[in-house]
């Protein structure tokens, strides 16, 4: 009954988050028909034929048969046709999901050992230089903006020294598979994976060093020290395995920071992904995809949200429900 009250919280907010992906496009100012058509079509076009476009893309019906169509299609993993496109929404998204999958679970995978390596050090010689010197750079690179950090890598490693290319997600006219497919796809995650796996390890740093701090001054750390207990022991098996709790709750939290760091990423680095296809999508005033992205990446930030509810009774015990 507990793991079924907790899948109908997030269910519950599943449905508020439909709700407002809905919403929100049809919110924003501008008419789709100024995208697919041009003044001059517009101008010479009658009000009947202006209806059949919006007809076309069931743009025509009341809000509420809209609403309707749009939930039931999301269950049946209909998404619409894209304006700008012209083709299925959940075909574009999943040809786009993939890029933006590899870019953000390196850069998750990268922020995420880095930051708990680093903060788990900054605990161990609390006071010391590297404590000190590591909380200097992490309060400024977690204060500057993603693509701030992305500008200053494309300088440095693109404009100045020519070391890695600077927009796109592969090597133009490379056969996909080949080794210089998957070299070319390498070098261009470097410098995106870079930028967001920065801005993400101060964030997993800073908590780390934290829970680890608090760890170690309890007192069952005392009696473990008392006891004989060797320091190394005492360090990784009492302290940090009482402080990953934290530390989990912030990396499943940082999908969600991810997700947002990902649209001005891939805008910067005019990578294909997720992020590039929102910005073509609010540029068309496109309803359908849109709302199929944001549906995608609401659905990513609320399973990461449940997995990591769900993940808890396994790393700590003691937050069991009974």
């Amino acid at each position: 009954m507990v793991y079924f009250r907790i899948v109908s919280q997030y269910l519950a907010v599943f449905a508020v988050a439909l709700t407002l992906n809905f919403a929100l496009p049809r919110i924003a100012p501008g008419d789709p028909l100024n995208y697919m058509l041009t003044e001059d079509v517009l101008a010479n076009m009658t009000a009947a034929q202006e209806a059949e476009v919006l007809r076309e893309f069931g743009l025509d019906k009341p809000l509420l048969v809209q609403f309707t169509a749009y939930v039931t299609g999301v269950f049946r993993g209909d998404l619409g046709t894209s304006v700008r496109f012209g083709e299925p929404v959940s075909e574009i998204v999943l040809a786009r999901l993939p890029w933006t999958l590899l870019l953000m679970g390196w850069a998750l995978a990268l922020s995420a050992a880095i930051g708990t390596a680093l903060g788990i050090l900054a605990a161990w010689w609390r006071g010391g230089r590297f404590d000190l010197s590591s909380l200097v750079v992490v309060l400024f690179i977690g204060s500057a903006p993603v693509f701030w950090v992305a500008m200053l890598l494309i300088t440095l490693l693109s404009a100045e020294l020519g070391w890695l290319p600077s927009f796109g997600a592969a090597p133009l006219g490379a056969i996909p598979g080949s080794g210089e497919y998957i070299l070319g796809v390498a070098e261009r995650l470097i410098m995106p994976v870079t930028a967001l796996a920065i801005v993400q390890t101060a964030s997993i740093l800073l908590t780390a060093r934290s829970a680890m701090s608090i760890a170690l001054g309890q007192d069952y750390i005392t009696f473990a020290r008392a006891k004989g207990v060797p320091e190394h022991q005492v360090f990784f098996r009492h302290a940090f395995r009482n402080a990953l709790l934290p530390i989990y709750t912030n990396v499943m939290i940082g999908i969600g920071n991810l997700v947002g760091g990902a649209l001005v990423i891939e805008t910067v680095f005019s990578y294909p992904g997720i992020g590039t296809l929102i910005l073509e999508g609010v540029e068309a005033r496109d309803y359908n995809l849109l709302q199929g992205v944001f549906v995608l990446a609401t659905l990513g930030v609320v399973l990461a949200n449940l997995i990591a509810d769900l993940g808890y009774p396994l790393l700590d015990p003691r937050v069991r429900r009974t």
